[in-house]
């Protein structure tokens, strides 16, 4: 378990308040002007040293993607934006700390932003958080007061600002392509890669998107040395993590703590355990409800971390562990998962905009014991014809749930199928396309 005095989030549960001045009784803002005048090289080498992967669910290296970036500043202007478009489905741990912890992001924004040769921040900010982008805009105005941001940000001679940005609802903003053009005031469509945004981002300029957790917890670890962040967890797993735990556990709750910790242990004593207890335990989701499930048998001994997880056919994501016990039907739960990709897929890919309504329909006959096993070795190749054949990694995040559910519980699945044919002769209705339409009047 994660010691006491390791903790990087002091206030994820808004015990001692949020406000600026609780927040440097925590020593935020602490000698930062010392942090950044040592150079944008050592803060770059510092979060190398700690081995910080992304937050945001790719687990991709945070310094690696900062270097990217150019070193020489020519006409067009860096930015920085941070992704709060926290949108899956399980997942709850940046609204926390945009909630309580605002001043650890907003500094870490700063620094970020030095390092990276951004003057300028963008927040985007899921459009149904707007109580939490208000307690952010008040953070931020804090932070101005104190002079904090703004020009000479905190002394060091770096001119900095930070933006807010409400988006509208659209899942698929998540991905940073599709929020910069959200932004730019286009529609929320991922571009195609390359150029990467570290090239070609906001407005054409350098641009780097992080997570909100990523961000926060760069001062941390600058003020504790990249060493003392690596210490912790496993190889190429390092640091603490914020698990988001829910469904079917008897205290769902956001828990900091070290990568690598056992997934039984985060449930059993963290989350007050599985209702009905562990014998009851069907699946677990360990990482947003885009990542394949994990049946009772391998959640016993599983470690949460990135390479793990994804050695297991699964993925840590974002961390938003979802418990599901024997009292759900398994494939009930998938459909629904599945009708929200259908219903947030923003349609410019062909086997994504085609595909996810082609499994959501199948999987919502399978609840009702219409499909047939030849619908189930279908409804398995249509995963594998959207996995790799889209632009951005929407496809995947809605084909590997199902590809989960099938890997792991086919016989649930097939024990709902039936051998009747689904299509009565008498309909003349194109199969698997319009059958929705059957429900409805003049079909």
């Amino acid at each position: 378990m994660l010691k006491e005095e390791n903790k990087i989030f002091k206030n994820l549960y808004n015990n001692y308040g949020w406000e600026i001045d609780k927040a440097l009784d925590r020593d935020d803002w602490k000698n930062t002007n010392e942090l950044l005048s040592k150079g944008k090289e050592w803060i770059i080498n510092e979060i190398k040293t700690s081995e910080l992967r992304g937050r945001g669910g790719a687990g991709f290296s945070t310094a690696m993607k900062w270097s990217f970036i150019p070193k020489k500043q020519g006409s067009r202007p860096h930015y920085l934006v941070i992704n709060a478009d926290e949108s899956e489905p399980g997942t709850c741990k940046d609204r926390d700390i945009l909630r309580f912890e605002p001043q650890k992001l907003i500094e870490g924004c700063l620094i970020a932003g030095y390092a990276v040769g951004a003057h300028v921040c963008y927040v985007y900010i899921r459009g149904e958080y707007f109580f939490e982008g208000q307690r952010l805009q008040e953070a931020i105005n804090q932070a101005y007061d104190k002079k904090f941001l703004g020009k000479n940000a905190c002394g060091s001679g770096w001119d900095f600002d930070i933006h807010i940005h409400y988006g509208a609802g659209a899942y698929i903003c998540g991905e940073e392509t599709a929020l910069l053009e959200s932004i730019e005031g286009n529609k929320g469509q991922p571009r195609l890669k390359p150029p990467f945004p570290a090239l070609v981002g906001l407005y054409g300029c350098p641009t780097i998107v992080n997570n909100v957790e990523t961000i926060a917890v760069v001062p941390t670890i600058l003020r504790r040395g990249g060493k003392w962040f690596a210490s912790m967890g496993r190889p190429k797993n390092t640091g603490t993590k914020i698990f988001c735990i829910s469904g079917n556990v008897n205290n769902p709750c956001n828990v900091e703590e070290e990568m690598g910790v056992p997934l039984k242990e985060l449930i059993n004593k963290h989350a007050g355990g599985v209702v009905g207890g562990w014998d009851n335990l069907q699946a677990v989701i360990p990482g947003g409800s885009s990542m394949p499930l994990l049946p009772k048998k391998v959640c016993e001994t599983i470690n949460m971390d990135f390479d793990t997880l994804i050695e297991n056919k699964s993925g840590l994501g974002t961390a938003g562990i979802v418990v599901i016990n024997k009292d759900q039907d398994i494939v009930s739960c998938m459909a629904r998962i599945a009708r929200f990709y259908k219903h947030e897929s923003c349609g410019q890919c062909t086997p994504c905009r085609e595909g996810s309504g082609w499994m959501w329909r199948i999987l919502n006959r399978a609840t009702k014991g219409e499909t047939t096993l030849s619908d189930i070795n279908l409804l398995e190749d249509v995963t594998k014809q959207i996995e790799g054949h889209t632009i951005c990694a929407f496809g995947e995040g809605s084909a590997w749930p199902v590809q989960g559910l099938l890997r792991h519980f086919r016989k649930e699945v097939d024990k709902k199928c039936s051998n009747d044919p689904l299509i009565k002769k008498k309909k003349d209705v194109p199969y698997l396309i319009d059958q929705h339409l059957l429900e409805k009047k003049n079909a």
